[in-house]
C-alpha cells in the first residue's frame, strides 16, 4: 500500500529539510580558520587559480598539485573570485567551505526528495521518513565533519550519491527522468575524485542488478554504454589536457601515486586492520548503528527472491539498492591498502536511507525491531556516561600542538554539553521503547541537531583558537617584519596554512639533520613558480631568513646555537630572524662532521 503525499505536503516537508540542513552546514561556516593539514593545500591552489587566471593546473606554494581533479578547485576558487570577497571572508574559509557545505545540503535534500516520491513498503508515514532519513544523513559523525572541512571527500560523496540515486530511478520507473543525467552527475564525480566513481558505480550496479536477478533488465534501464560514453564527455576533456600540457609528472602523480599505489599499497602511513571500515559503519552512524545493521540485514534477506524480480515492486527496492551501495563501498577500500575515514563518506546517503527503512518497520512488532531501538539507545547511554566522566579522563587527552586541550576543554563544559545531549537522547527512547507513536526516530533525532549546535560549534570554535589562531598571529608577524627579498621559512610542524595566509611560497622542512642542510641549500639554489632561492652574495639574495619554528623543534641540538633573532611567539611557534651566514656555516658542519647529506633534490610525491 502507497501513501499518495500532496505537492503541497512534499514542498512542505522539503522546505523543513532544507531549513535544517542550512542550521547544519551552513551556520558559522566562516568563523573559524582553515584546519591544518590538508584544507589549506586545497584553499590556496583553488585561490591561485583565481589569482593567477591558470584554471587549468591546480597549485600549491609554487608547485602542481596533482593530487585531485579540478572540479573542487573550480568552485572555490570561483568565490574567490567573488569582487570584495576578502571584505565578506577575512579568514577565507567561507569560500573554501561552502562547496562542501553545499554539497551535503543538496545531498540531504535529494535523499529527502526521493523518500518522499518513492516510499518504503506499508510505510504508514512516508513524509516523517523521508525527514528522519534526510537527518540521517546530515547528523552522521562523518558528514557534520566534512561538511566543514575545506576538502573534495563531501563534493564526491554528493555527485557520486545524486547519480547513483537518479540510477535507481530510472531502474524503478523507467522514463519518469532522463536517464542521462544520472551519468551526466557521474562525470561530475569522476571531475570530483577520479576513476574511483566509476568502479563504485559499477560495483554498485552489479550487485544490485545481480541480487534483484535482472542485471541486463537494469543495464538496458539506463542506458549504460551511451551513459558511460557521456560521462567521459564530461570528464576526460581535462584529463586529456592537462596530461599534455603536464605530461608525465600529472600521469606518475594523479593516476600513478594517488590512485594505483594509494590502493595497492600504504601511503602516508594510513595503514589500518582489514576491520577498519566495520569500525567506521558503526563510528559513522552514532548512535543509529544497531537500525543501521538492522536495516542493512532486513534488506539482504533472501526469502523474497521472486517478489523482488517482479515489475510492478522495482519502486520498493530502494533498500535493497542502498544494502547494495554500501557493501560496494566497504568492499573496495576494505581491500584498499590505504584507509582513511573520509573514504567512507560515499557510502553515509546509502547509510541513512538504511536507518530510514530501519525507522519505518518500528511500527511492526518485531525482535529485530527492539534490538535495533534498544541498541541506539543504550549506545547513547553509553556515550552519555563517558561525556559525563570526561572531567577524569580528558586530562590525558594529548596534543603537543595544543598542549592545555584537555583543561580548556573542561572548562569550556562542552563535553558536558555532549553528555546532556546523549543523556536527553537515551531518556527518550526508553520513555517510548514499549510506545509505537509515530515519529518517534524523529524525536531522538531533536538532541543530536542540538548537540550539533551547542556542542560541534563551540568545540570547532575552541580547536580554532587554541590550534589555528597562533598559526595566523605568527603569519601576520612574518608579514609585518619582512624584509626586501627575505625568505620565509617554516621548521618542524609544518603548516600549509601558513603559506595560505602569507600568500608566499613557504619553504618548509622538518626536524631531522638533513633538514637543516636542505633549508641551506634550498634557500640559495631552489626554484619554483614565482619564487627562486638566491645566494647571499646575489644581487638580489636576503642575507637574513625568517623562520616560524616549534617549541619542541628548538631543543633539537642541531637547531641551537644559531643565534636568531626571536621576534615573537604564538602558543607553540617562534618567529626567527637567522643570519643565513650561521645558517650554512651550521650545514658545512653537519655536513663534514657527522656525514649529512642534503635530499631534497629527490622528487617526493608530497612536498608543501
Amino acid at each position: 500500500m502507497k501513501n499518495i503525499i500532496t505537492k503541497r505536503k512534499r514542498n512542505i516537508t522539503l522546505i523543513f529539510i532544507l531549513t535544517l540542513g542550512i542550521c547544519l552546514f551552513i551556520l558559522e561556516l566562516g568563523s573559524t580558520g582553515l584546519i591544518d593539514e590538508t584544507p589549506p593545500l586545497f584553499a590556496a591552489a583553488a585561490r591561485s587559480m583565481h589569482l593567477t587566471g591558470d584554471w587549468l593546473t591546480p597549485r600549491v606554494n609554487g608547485l602542481p598539485r596533482f593530487d585531485k581533479p579540478p572540479l573542487i578547485y573550480w568552485l572555490m576558487g570561483g568565490l574567490y573570485s567573488i569582487p570584495n570577497q576578502i571584505s565578506w571572508d577575512p579568514l577565507g574559509t567561507w569560500a573554501a567551505r561552502l562547496p562542501s557545505a553545499l554539497s551535503c545540503l543538496l545531498m540531504m535534500l535529494f535523499i529527502g526528495e526521493t523518500l518522499l516520491k518513492f516510499n518504503f513498503e506499508d510505510d504508514k508515514y512516508p513524509s516523517r521518513t523521508a525527514v528522519v532519513t534526510a537527518l540521517a544523513f546530515g547528523l552522521s559523525p562523518l558528514v557534520m565533519i566534512w561538511s566543514r572541512i575545506a576538502v573534495s571527500d563531501a563534493l564526491l560523496c554528493s555527485t557520486l550519491g545524486i547519480s547513483l540515486l537518479l540510477q535507481w530511478r530510472n531502474y524503478s520507473r523507467p522514463g519518469e527522468i532522463g536517464w542521462y543525467w544520472a551519468w551526466m552527475v557521474l562525470g561530475l564525480a569522476v571531475l570530483t575524485k577520479g576513476p574511483v566513481a566509476i568502479v563504485l558505480m559499477l560495483m554498485t550496479l552489479i550487485l544490485f542488478g545481480v541480487y534483484q536477478n535482472n542485471l541486463t533488465y537494469l543495464f538496458k534501464n539506463i542506458h549504460a554504454v551511451k551513459g558511460f560514453m557521456i560521462t567521459l564527455i564530461v570528464s576526460l576533456p581535462w584529463y586529456l589536457i592537462e596530461l599534455i600540457v603536464e605530461g608525465k609528472p600529472f600521469w606518475d602523480s594523479f593516476f600513478g601515486y594517488h590512485n594505483f599505489q594509494r590502493f595497492t599499497s600504504v601511503v602516508n602511513s594510513h595503514q589500518e586492520a582489514w576491520w577498519f571500515f566495520l569500525m567506521i559503519l558503526i563510528v559513522a552512524s552514532l548512535p543509529f548503528s544497531p537500525l543501521l545493521i538492522i536495516g542493512l540485514y532486513q534488506s539482504l534477506k533472501l526469502d523474497n527472491l521472486k517478489r523482488r524480480s517482479r515489475k510492478d515492486n522495482f519502486d520498493l527496492s530502494l533498500n535493497n539498492f542502498a544494502a547494495c551501495w554500501l557493501i560496494s563501498v566497504f568492499a573496495l577500500f576494505t581491500f584498499s591498502a590505504t584507509k582513511l575515514p573520509s573514504y567512507w563518506l560515499p557510502a553515509t546517503p546509502a547509510a541513512a536511507i538504511l536507518i530510514g527503512y530501519s525507522s519505518s518497520l518500528l511500527s511492526k512488532r518485531g525482535v529485530l525491531n527492539n534490538i535495533g531501538w534498544w541498541g541506539s539507545c543504550i549506545l547513547s547511554l553509553f556515550l552519555g556516561v563517558v561525556f559525563w566522566l570526561s572531567p577524569f579522563w580528558l586530562n590525558d587527552v594529548k596534543d603537543p600542538e595544543i598542549p592545555n586541550f584537555g583543561p580548556e576543554l573542561i572548562a569550556s563544559f562542552i563535553a558536558i554539553r555532549a553528555a546532556i545531549c546523549f543523556t536527553i537522547f537515551a531518556s527518550i527512547g526508553l520513555f517510548l521503547v514499549f510506545r509505537s507513536k509515530s515519529g518517534r526516530v524523529l524525536l531522538l533525532q531533536a538532541p543530536l541537531f542540538l548537540f550539533h549546535l551547542w556542542v560541534l560549534f563551540p568545540m570547532l570554535r575552541l580547536a580554532d583558537r587554541l590550534r589555528q589562531f597562533p598559526v595566523r598571529q605568527s603569519a601576520s608577524l612574518l608579514l609585518e617584519s619582512q624584509k626586501k627579498n627575505e625568505p620565509l621559512v617554516m621548521v618542524g610542524a609544518m603548516k600549509p596554512s601558513m603559506h595560505f595566509y602569507t600568500k608566499q611560497v613557504i619553504v618548509y622542512e622538518g626536524r631531522s639533520t638533513a633538514a637543516l642542510v636542505n633549508l641551506s641549500e634550498r634557500l640559495k639554489f631552489e626554484k619554483r613558480k614565482s619564487w627562486v632561492g638566491r645566494p647571499i652574495n646575489d644581487r638580489d639574495g636576503s642575507p637574513t631568513a625568517l623562520i616560524v619554528i616549534d617549541e619542541n623543534t628548538t631543543k633539537r641540538s642541531h637547531w641551537k646555537g644559531l643565534k636568531p633573532e626571536l621576534l615573537g611567539q604564538f602558543g607553540i611557534y617562534k618567529i626567527w630572524r637567522i643570519d643565513r651566514k650561521i645558517l650554512e656555516e651550521r650545514a658545512r658542519r653537519l655536513i663534514a662532521n657527522q656525514g649529512v647529506r642534503p635530499n631534497w633534490k629527490i622528487p617526493r610525491p608530497e612536498r608543501f
